[in-house]
């Protein structure tokens, strides 16, 4: 497991060991240890355990969700390895699994959610710390070991752990739990601590706890990767051109654009007749991330070396994104991928050109106008009167056609219409995270699962919180990010409108211009931010003997030369960005508005191909608006656009041309796609959009005696259903015996 998920318990070593024997004696000895025990003595032990956690004593609870802790944390103080507590981990958490744990622990969560007096407590409390969340950061802990020790496959999965796999997944995902999945439950504690109801739920848990729910029962980016080409096939659609996943990891980085300093000081030594330090340097010279130095600082007054530097790129490497969602267990990792695995591109551009169907007819309206005069509406295939060029030119980009699900999704919605959530409390704990952001009276705590009770009081305490806290910001913005782009992927997928729906409250909810307000920071630091202590990460703080801390070990940090964690989530933010903005005109020109070109360029200097191929597509849909001269004077990244964007044929997103004239007006293109939501929303799942026509049967009896079809899962909500609808419902009797005589 990541250390940037657990970190060791405030509980003295070998305590929890001590409620594991205080329980049951007759199943455990004093003797004898977990680690022991047959199988069948362990499932034992684990019913025993099962039958307290219904006692009434909250305590006690307490005390026995503790020790099933332990178990799914591997019986650290019986182990003399990393290995060996992730082998035991693993090992339980199955057998927890087995045994009907998680199903209990729903139960006891929802308890906590629906604990109305801690929630008062928590509301009316001044200041809130982790002894608030005590029980329910148990109790997520639990549910987070169990869904990703089971999300995980590895080659020497029993058949029986493989098969228990499949059956949580399906479990996870189906309306069992009070008639909906689990997801939605967790995506009411956000929204619930986000609207100030309950302040005390442990937001860092809950958050990675929903992520990976959801890339569990949905699937990652593979997954993804896999159902859009099954997609393809079921529209008769040809084939991808190219794996994307493939081809970014196989790009390099390119050299960070010089700063104006740079530009200036290169100007000075040239006039004092001394060669610079630092001349402009090829971009395919440079590597994603050098040993010595993975990222040149950000300091425009440093001088940098030449771009003649030893190829250490990270050929055998594993992928950034990959390292930091795919955890595996310590040292050494195994490698995810083998290095062969990497796509061979032929030389020249890594994209193959695409083409739309707009495209071509736009291509020919403007031909049938500059050569016949008139147009053909959308016809694509008479050429009459057309010279032979334009004859070619079709024949090309017809060849590079290419027609996505999204675009047959939205022909087929348009067809039937000719025949007769949540998440924005999301974008409130990103602002809250953010590290541009600034301490407000009035906003969310989201530090309540980190501040201890007593504040520190020594040098050395200070700077261990102000490290929790850092790492613990860090946390709420890779899992929101993470979980955000995983839902807006999955929804596009499934249906556009869905995807658009969620795209557009995003929009409204200002999530545009708080990506921006992230990046505008000192980008260098946050991603070589060091906020982690390795000697407190799990499992080799429960392992191995505690060093003595210092201040000078703390301000040291960790071995590693940038955060794994930061960059992931910057790359998620940037591609949540595109999304948003993907052929929206208006959008595009919010970028533009907030000035995002030079926030953008900035972010360049992280020296990672597939963190600058995603700023580098920001700035292509936006550079023919930024005028001339920008582009005049930022030729190095328009030529870095030039070699990793992939190309429309047809766009000329490298010049102004007249489009720069072409009106803004945000509000309409909005509502032509709300209108096209609204409509796709109700033939969708609108149910009596032909009520007004049916026939109405006005006879008691003819109704009563009807049958009405149920779906299947009504039964697991019949009796909130009763609740809501008739035992809440007042209902005059009186005044319908009255209208029925």
């Amino acid at each position: 497991f990541e250390g940037t998920v657990c970190q060791k318990m405030s509980t003295k070593r070998g305590e929890l060991t001590s409620y594991l024997n205080s329980i049951d004696h007759d199943v455990l000895q004093e003797s004898q240890e977990w680690i022991e025990l047959v199988q069948e003595q362990q499932r034992a032990y684990v019913m025993r355990l099962l039958d307290a956690l219904e006692v009434t004593d909250r305590d006690k609870r307490l005390k026995v969700a503790r020790a099933i802790l332990y178990l799914a944390q591997g019986v650290f103080d019986e182990c003399d390895t990393d290995a060996d507590v992730i082998h035991w981990s693993r090992h339980n958490v199955f057998l927890l699994h087995d045994m009907g744990i998680f199903t209990a622990l729903l139960e006891l969560l929802s308890m906590e959610i629906d604990n109305n007096q801690a929630c008062s407590s928590a509301v009316r409390k001044p200041a809130i710390s982790l002894a608030d969340s005590t029980e329910l950061r148990v109790l997520l802990s639990i549910m987070y070991l169990m869904v990703e020790t089971i999300r995980l496959q590895t080659e020497d999965d029993r058949p029986e752990w493989r098969t228990a796999r499949e059956a949580f997944k399906t479990e996870l995902g189906s309306p069992l739990y009070n008639g909906e999945p689990f997801a939605l439950l967790l995506f009411t504690m956000v929204t619930k601590f986000c609207s100030m109801h309950a302040p005390h739920f442990p937001m860092k848990k809950v958050l990675l706890l929903l992520w990976k729910t959801v890339l569990f029962t949905m699937g990652g980016l593979e997954e993804l990767q896999e159902m859009k080409v099954r997609g393809r096939e079921r529209l008769s659609l040809p084939p991808l051109p190219e794996d994307s996943i493939k081809v970014v990891r196989s790009m390099r980085a390119a050299s960070p654009p010089a700063s104006a300093m740079e530009l200036i000081e290169q100007q000075q030594q040239a006039k004092r007749g001394r060669r610079s330090r630092r001349p402009l340097v090829k971009q395919d010279s440079l590597d994603t991330y050098n040993e010595r130095d993975p990222f040149k600082n950000d300091d425009a007054r440093d001088e940098e070396e030449d771009g003649e530097e030893a190829d250490s790129g990270i050929e055998g490497e594993v992928d950034p994104l990959d390292r930091d969602v795919i955890i595996q267990p310590p040292p050494p990792p195994p490698p995810l991928r083998p290095p062969t695995e990497r796509v061979s591109l032929p030389k020249g551009l890594p994209w193959a050109p695409k083409v739309r169907e707009k495209d071509i007819e736009h291509f020919l309206e403007t031909s049938r106008n500059k050569f016949i005069g008139f147009t053909l509406g959308n016809d694509t295939e008479t050429l009459v009167g057309l010279p032979r060029p334009i004859h070619e030119s079709v024949k090309t980009l017809k060849q590079h056609k290419y027609v996505s699900i999204a675009e047959m999704q939205i022909k087929r919605e348009e067809e039937l219409q000719q025949c007769p959530m949540t998440l924005i409390a999301l974008l409130k704990l990103l602002l809250a995270a953010a590290p541009t952001s600034k301490a407000k009276t009035d906003s969310i705590n989201i530090l309540a699962d980190v501040l201890p009770e007593e504040m520190p009081i020594t040098v050395l305490q200070s700077m261990k919180l102000g490290i929790d806290v850092n790492r613990h910001k860090e946390i709420i913005v890779k899992a929101i990010s993470a979980l955000l782009l995983l839902l807006l992927k999955h929804l596009k997928l499934n249906h556009i409108y869905q995807f658009e729906i969620v795209s557009q409250h995003l929009v409204f909810a200002n999530c545009i211009p708080l990506i921006l307000k992230f990046f505008n920071q000192n980008i260098m630091s946050y991603i070589s931010a060091k906020n982690s202590i390795c000697v407190l990460d799990f499992p080799h703080c429960v392992v191995h003997e505690m060093p003595e801390l210092t201040a000078e070990s703390l301000e040291a940090g960790d071995c590693n030369q940038f955060c794994w964690r930061n960059l992931f989530s910057c790359i998620n933010l940037l591609r949540i960005l595109n999304k948003l903005t993907k052929w929206k005109h208006s959008r595009t020109m919010m970028l533009v508005v907030f000035k995002s070109a030079p926030i953008l360029k900035r972010a360049l200097k992280v020296k990672q191909a597939m963190m600058q191929l995603y700023v580098l597509k920001l700035l292509k849909i936006q550079t023919k608006y930024l005028g001339r001269q920008w582009r005049k004077s930022n030729m190095k990244t328009m030529s870095a656009i030039y070699q990793k964007v992939r190309h429309r044929l047809n766009d000329d997103w490298a010049y102004g041309n007249d489009i720069d004239a072409r009106p803004w007006d945000f509000q309409a293109e909005e509502c032509a796609l709300r209108e096209s939501i609204e409509k796709f929303n109700s033939r969708r799942y609108d149910k009596n959009q032909n009520g007004e026509f049916a026939p109405v049967d006005n006879c008691l009896q003819s109704v009563l005696g009807q049958r009405v079809e149920l779906p299947e899962d009504f039964h697991y909500s019949y009796e909130m259903w009763l609740e809501r609808e008739v035992f809440s419902q007042p209902i005059q009797w009186e005044g319908l015996l009255q209208q029925a005589q």
